[in-house]
């Protein structure tokens, strides 16, 4: 049955007292985000309207009001979604070995709409780059705590052989010793948070030849973005005490972002460390453009199609809980390709009985 996927979570609500299963009413909030629904009162008029149709509520002669889910939201302990959504995403990738994994912070801006800059409610989220496939999160307050949050992110997840890429915040070297004692490898990005690496990084390219150097460009939404990769070993840095620092430390990157708007033109260079001794650019640019699928294909996937950022639901566990039903309904129609968008796609199942079952046969549910 569809509910099964939800069926491990213990419910803990007082028995006699509850109608309408723990299982049932998490499997009808995923159907109603499948939908293109958005809040409580969206999984209460889906329950009422289609939810017999997936073999759910059966034998009650009511179906759940919003309270009722808000309470659900509110009570069931974020981990164990967490798990399921774990769990469903090993039918489809079972080891993260010679994968990227991406680690990034995601505002939830509804939470907390009168915090400002980097203050407010954060999960840090970990997110395959090829398969597209999250795989963990911590929840955090501030972005200045993601820090001490990365190192518990990285306890849960198994990384071993695979590339962990995080954004400058991530390049203190607590992490890169947690990533390694992990049997990890590192890609970092290098900012002014980390000024005496920034620096030596940046003389080094000054004044030696690169090993190896790429280029690619890319054309979207109006814009042509040329991205040129250039490496050296980290034997480049003649600061000997620094290079020390950084556990494993083998090459450093340098690429160079041009993107023409066709009325202007704006460069951006950036600067990375990595444990591997990979000799090609073409690796490393590739990785540089991978982290930043967690943007294009979570947080922006997220905000825009499924309105997290609108999402007010801010009482007990229930805005961590509903972002991970988000990301389960993400990876569900992600499953499914054909030309319509995800958005498209969430139109039509909320207009089409068979292909919201076409959705979920092709996601193995």
């Amino acid at each position: 049955m569809l509910n099964m996927i939800f069926s491990s979570i213990p419910d803990h609500r007082v028995t006699g007292r509850c109608t309408y299963l723990l299982s049932d009413l998490l499997t009808i909030a995923l159907l109603t985000y499948l939908c293109g629904g958005e809040d409580y009162v969206d999984m209460s008029e889906f329950a009422n309207e289609r939810a017999r149709d997936f073999g759910l509520l059966e034998g009650c002669l009511s179906s759940p009001s919003p309270d009722t889910f808000e309470r659900l939201m509110s009570a069931v302990e974020p981990s164990e979604i967490e798990r399921c959504l774990k769990e469903y995403g090993r039918k489809f990738l079972d080891t993260l070995s010679e994968k990227q994994v991406v680690l990034d912070g995601k505002k939830l801006r509804g939470v907390s709409p009168k915090s400002h800059g980097t203050c407010g409610d954060y999960l840090l989220n970990a997110f395959v780059s090829e398969n597209q496939l999250f795989v963990g999160h911590v929840r955090l307050k501030d972005k200045e705590n993601e820090i001490t949050a990365i190192p518990q992110l990285l306890d849960k997840i198994d990384v071993e052989d695979a590339v962990v890429s995080i954004d400058a915040i991530g390049t203190q070297r607590s992490i890169v010793d947690k990533i390694i004692e992990k049997k990890g490898h590192y890609f970092l990005g290098v900012k002014d948070n980390q000024p005496a690496l920034k620096e030596v990084v940046e003389d080094a390219f000054l004044f030696h030849k690169p090993s190896d150097d790429a280029s690619q460009m890319e054309c979207d939404h109006g814009r042509i973005e040329t991205r040129d990769c250039r490496i050296l070993p980290a034997g480049a840095i003649e600061d000997e005490e620094i290079l020390s620092r950084w556990n494993g430390l083998k090459t450093i990157v340098e690429i160079t972002s041009t993107v023409d708007y066709g009325d202007r033109t704006a460069v951006t260079k950036r600067y990375y460390i990595s444990d591997e001794d990979y000799p090609q650019a073409a690796y490393y640019n590739m990785l540089a453009r991978g982290h930043w699928a967690i943007e294009n294909n979570l947080h922006w996937m997220l905000d825009v199609t499924f309105k997290e950022d609108a999402s007010r639901a801010r009482k007990g566990f229930a805005a961590e809980n509903l972002s991970l039903v988000r990301k389960m309904a993400l990876q569900v129609v992600k499953q499914h390709n054909d030309k319509r968008s995800i958005k498209k796609r969430l139109f039509r199942a909320a207009l089409s009985q068979d292909y919201l079952k076409e959705i979920l046969l092709n996601a193995k549910l």
